[in-house]
Parts: structure tokens; sequence; C-alpha cells
């Protein structure tokens, strides 16, 4: 089921690798920037989710709720114990509301979760919405709050046109979710967070979601520090997994 389920690629398989990390892309972000962990983690099968609307799905109707995207992923994928997810900005809350599901289901449950600059569910963190911006506007103001859009982006009116409706799905996903609190998991949660992102005085806040260790991290860099600290980034990876 996993090798068929369109929400996963995989760069590198190895059916005997000792454990298989999930890795939840950020807002607009496709899974090829996580597979290629896999060059770096060598007893590790990495997958990368890939959500309606992304990479070879690019013609489908992206998920705008957690719910949605959260029930499309368990309908056609079977994660492959033991694993553990990784998630990136967005990625962190989407790979958090996959787990509580997973819970719910009675199927089996990451080892750890890992989640990067993402902060605290419960907590509130209003900002000027940008899902209802037009394209040009949205893309900019994701550029200046965020950082991390590629200059081929901001060159090719093509590729934006294909682009944006991903962009404006997650940021709808983010900018509309409401919490729904219910009893932590009881599995360790790692949090990671560059020094000067916005997100990171909220990150201690997620030991309230898990009755297991919760630790917090922090590397040096912004939003995307794991981008300005790849070699430093995925030397705590590989320690946590």
């Amino acid at each position: 089921m996993a090798a068929r389920s369109p929400w996963l690629v995989c760069r590198r398989r190895r059916p005997e690798a000792r454990l298989r990390l999930y890795c939840f892309p950020h807002s607009g972000g496709s899974p090829g920037e996580y597979v290629r962990w896999a060059d770096d983690l060598p007893d590790v099968e990495v997958w990368g989710i890939q959500a309606p609307g992304r990479g070879s799905r690019i013609t489908e109707t992206p998920a705008t709720s957690v719910q949605e995207f959260v029930d499309g992923l368990l309908a056609s994928t079977e994660f492959v114990a033991p694993f553990v997810f990784f998630g990136h900005s967005l990625g962190g809350l989407t790979s958090f509301e996959t787990a509580r599901a997973l819970r719910a289901a009675g199927r089996p449950l990451p080892e750890r979760l890992v989640l990067s600059a993402y902060p605290a569910p419960h907590l509130s963190h209003p900002r000027t919405p940008l899902h209802t911006l037009d394209d040009d506007e949205l893309l900019a103001a994701i550029d200046e709050r965020y950082g991390g859009l590629p200059d081929t982006l901001r060159q090719d009116p093509e590729l934006v046109r294909l682009v944006v409706p991903a962009y404006r799905a997650d940021f709808t996903i983010f900018e509309t979710y409401k919490h729904d609190p219910r009893p932590p998991l009881d599995i360790p949660l790692s949090v990671l967070g560059g020094e000067s992102d916005l997100t990171t005085p909220l990150l201690p806040e997620w030991h309230r979601h898990t009755t297991a260790d919760c630790t917090v991290q922090l590397l040096p860099g912004g939003h995307f520090y794991l981008r300005e600290q790849a070699e430093d980034f995925m030397n705590v990876l590989r320690r946590l997994i």
C-alpha cells in the first residue's frame, strides 16, 4: 500500500532499513527537498509526503484544511513501522495532526515527532492573513515574512500560475486552523527552530502535547535555518532518529 500511495515519494528505496522517515513539507514545498536527505542517512528509508497540487500531482485540487489533508493521506497510505515523522513549518502541524489521527484510528504511531519551525498548535499567533491576497501580493508577502522563495519562481510567470494555488491552499490550512484539544500523545517530541525565526518563542509550549519527553533545540538562522545550517541540521536530525 505504501509503495502505491500517491502521497508518497522516495528517492532511494531501502526495504531492509532499520527505520523510515516520513517528511511533511512546508507551505508550498515539495517532497523533493526532503527525499534528498537519503544521501546523508544511509540506514534510513526517507519518504516525502506529496500532497495534491504538488509535483506529479500538480493538476489535482489542493487540500484547504487540516482535516481534508489528513483524511486523504490516511485513506491511501500505510506507514511502515518503525517510523519517525519530520515536519517543517506547516509540515509540523500536518505531521502532528496525522499522528493524532493515527492514534484515533488505532493505527501504529511514529516513534518520534521531529517538529521544525512551527509554534505549538494550541497557541494563537494572529498575523495579517495571506491566503486572501492576489497572486503577486501573496508571493511577495511570503518572501518577506519567511524567505525561501526560489529565484526561478519569481522570474517565471507560467511557473507562478502553476504553483500559487498550492501556496494559497497551504496558507488557508494554516490561517484557518482551529486547535481541537485532545489528550496529549505519548511519544517523544523533538522541536527544532532557527534562533532568529519569529516562531521560536512559541516552540517550548509543545511540551503540552506529549506525556513523553519534549526537547527544544535551536540552530543559527531564520525560518529556513535547516538550509542555512544544512550540515549542522543533518547532524542533529541523525542523532534524533
